[in-house]
């Protein structure tokens, strides 16, 4: 199976949202060509921030309900994407709040959910269903409201099922979360997985810690950077991430996610292919 980008911050090379919805003759194509390599759609994605202010937030929106539409007209179920970050009250810029003090973080916190995401997030899931999609799946991200299992849950409780995660392990890593525990805790709220690791440098991390700014291509510098399957996490590691996702019932696609600096696209993901099957996934 694969996955497609449709814009945001993907640049969508394999596929034109805007000629895919306006013709159907295009879709039927697309999708006569992947059946005749073996091949189906896992999800569609839209990775973005659609609750940025300004035009780049309302640019986001646009291209999320238009990935929604298309997915609905092409028969996938599944579409991923992250929840967004407002900014603050009259900010023009995304607010990621990251601490309960001092005090006025908490009340834009509390704004955003209130005002912005909730609200936001209530329209999205109409959308879909309109759409004929019933599941929208969030990655837990840094930089978003929606970032762990606990804020994952908070929208879900707030907005229905329709909303459940995109497991990213990779970005949960460098959070300091524990990847199994966060899937036990999820449980059927898993909808799709993502699979890439993380390296945390043991040389730069106990000295900086792992909130780090600096370029990600500078990465004799980083406290952690996202590797193949394997380079971060041992297979004795991944095998015990598989078989929890198992225990909780998640039995579908593992997406593999290219974002190896350091390794050509094609033999990052041989490598991440060879990992799960050798540990019997």
């Amino acid at each position: 199976m694969l996955e497609f980008g449709c814009g945001n911050w993907s640049s969508a090379p394999h596929l034109p949202l805007g000629g895919m919805l306006e013709s159907a003759e295009r879709r039927s194509t697309f999708l006569t060509m992947l059946r005749a390599h073996g091949l189906a759609i896992s999800a569609l994605n839209c990775p973005g921030s659609p609750l940025r202010p300004g035009a780049i937030g309302a640019a986001h929106r646009d291209v999320t309900s238009r990935t929604i539409r298309l997915a609905g007209l092409l028969g996938v179920r599944r579409v991923i994407m992250m929840s967004g970050c407002p900014g603050g009250p009259g900010n023009a810029n995304a607010s990621w709040i990251t601490t309960a003090w001092p005090p006025e973080a908490a009340r834009v916190l509390d704004w955003q959910w209130r005002e912005q995401v909730i609200p936001y997030w209530t329209g999205l899931v109409k959308e879909a269903r309109e759409a004929g999609v019933d599941r929208l799946c969030l990655e837990l991200h840094g930089q978003q409201n929606v970032c762990n299992a606990a804020t994952l849950m908070r929208l879900r409780d707030a907005v229905g099922p329709m909303v459940g995660a995109n497991f990213d392990p990779s970005h949960l890593f460098w959070m300091g979360a524990d990847p199994v525990a966060a899937v036990r805790a999820l449980g059927e709220a898993i909808y799709h997985v993502h699979a890439k690791d993380t390296r945390i440098e043991n040389a730069t991390a106990p000295v900086n810690g792992l909130i780090d700014v600096t370029p990600m291509a500078d990465i004799d510098r980083r406290a952690w950077r996202y590797v193949t399957l394997g380079d971060g996490h041992d297979a004795d590691w991944w095998r015990g991430f598989f078989l929890s996702l198992r225990e909780v019932g998640y039995d579908d696609v593992l997406s593999i996610e290219h974002e190896d600096s350091a390794l050509p696209p094609l033999e990052g993901v041989q490598r991440s292919v060879a990992l799960p099957r050798a540990a019997g996934v």
